[in-house]
């Protein structure tokens, strides 16, 4: 417990409860573009961040390989990734792997990491959705084999990260080479978990990223009911539920993010109980059925995958969170400043109330759904 203290807090200063930072921009037509704005608008939240974790995840930045599954693995051993090689080639037909691109950087003992491009080979079971089966492998390594770690697995997407601060992250990842239509970014200040390279932010599975600002109570029992799922927690962080528990809803039971924030974010039941009587059913079978996925805590969150980046607080809005629109550009952080430092003359901003998502899609893919907009002032 002691080192574990020193870890997370080494000055010995009492916790910052309002630390982390998350910021979301993605171009709603599906252009490309580079890491400067999503770099410089969380760099300027520094400050809300202690250097012990930054990353990103970057949505259409393998288009030459678009087809295949690219699984980004961070190694701590040699051994492990001898052990990882034999398990990839057993499931997969690998298609391309390298050591990732980096560079010198001011990052804590960086592993090795390295990227494959992979297809599931055509012996994976008949009555097992392909999905099903990534998540599955993906699972095996994190869980039983010590020292490595898959930290992102969707296709034409990637996830980036480490113990640093973001820009330091992006730097030692060499993320000026990279374009995206949709960049999430996070700067971590731990609180109550290990600030490694695995515990850092987004958390991904398949094409699904999370960044969270805030901590979660709920993390056991949250973690025990995806563990019926099919789903392990591996990486001594509470936001790990949040990313699988989406997967759960919106890929396998393919719930709209509608629901599933009433879901994360439930209404008190007070609030259940004066509701006209088709919403209060609706909504109390919610809360019987999906209680142990209320995500109980302070939390602000941008939830990716492709073609949609949508941000959420909890139900009374204990993390900041502000959304913004110039032109086809849609903005998602903790600051306004951050967007501001991006694009200074916003068309539109606004403050999300508690539990109401903010929905931004491709425009062939009906565009945006925005929530309670304010024009700017």
């Amino acid at each position: 417990m002691q080192n574990l203290t020193k870890i997370n807090n080494p000055y010995s200063d009492d916790k910052d409860f309002s630390g982390c930072s998350i910021f979301g921009m993605m171009d709603l037509n599906g252009n490309r573009f580079s890491s400067e704005g999503p770099v410089r608008a969380i760099a300027n939240m520094h400050d809300r961040g202690n250097g012990l974790g930054g990353g990103f995840a970057i949505y259409g930045i393998y288009p030459t390989f678009e087809k295949y599954y690219a699984f980004h693995i961070m190694y701590l051993s040699k051994t492990a990734k001898e052990k990882v090689d034999r398990k990839l080639a057993s499931k997969f037909n690998i298609i391309y792997d390298e050591e990732m691109q980096t560079k010198p950087a001011n990052v804590t003992e960086p592993p090795l990491v390295w990227r494959y491009f992979v297809e599931p080979r055509k012996i994976k079971p008949k009555d097992e959705q392909i999905e099903d089966y990534v998540v599955k492998a993906v699972m095996q390594i994190n869980a039983e084999i010590e020292n490595a770690y898959v930290f992102s697995s969707g296709k034409n997407m990637g996830v980036f990260k480490g113990v640093g601060f973001p820009e330091d992250v992006a730097e030692f990842f060499c993320l000026e080479d990279y374009q995206g239509y949709l960049w999430t970014c996070h700067g971590r200040f731990p609180t109550n978990t290990p600030g490694w390279w695995g515990g850092a932010h987004p958390f991904n599975i398949l094409d699904w990223t999370i960044v969270h600002n805030g901590e979660l109570s709920s993390y056991g029992i949250n973690s025990r009911f995806l563990e019926m799922y099919g789903y392990e927690c591996t990486m001594q962080t509470d936001t790990e539920v949040l990313a699988y528990a989406v997967d759960l809803l919106m890929r396998k039971q393919r719930l709209p993010f509608e629901l599933v924030s009433k879901i994360l974010a439930a209404p008190l039941w007070n609030e259940i109980d004066s509701m006209k009587a088709e919403e209060r059913l609706l909504f109390s079978a919610l809360r019987q059925t999906y209680g142990s996925l209320l995500m109980n805590g302070p939390f602000s969150i941008i939830v990716a995958h492709h073609g949609e980046m949508i941000g959420l607080t909890d139900r009374i809005k204990l993390r900041p969170l502000v959304a913004g629109l110039k032109d086809d550009v849609l903005f998602i952080s903790s600051e306004e400043a951050a967007m501001r430092l991006v694009s200074p003359n916003l068309d539109t901003f606004w403050y999300p109330r508690g539990g109401e998502p903010v929905i931004g899609k491709l425009k062939n893919q009906k565009l945006l759904e925005t929530m309670n907009p304010m024009e700017s002032k």
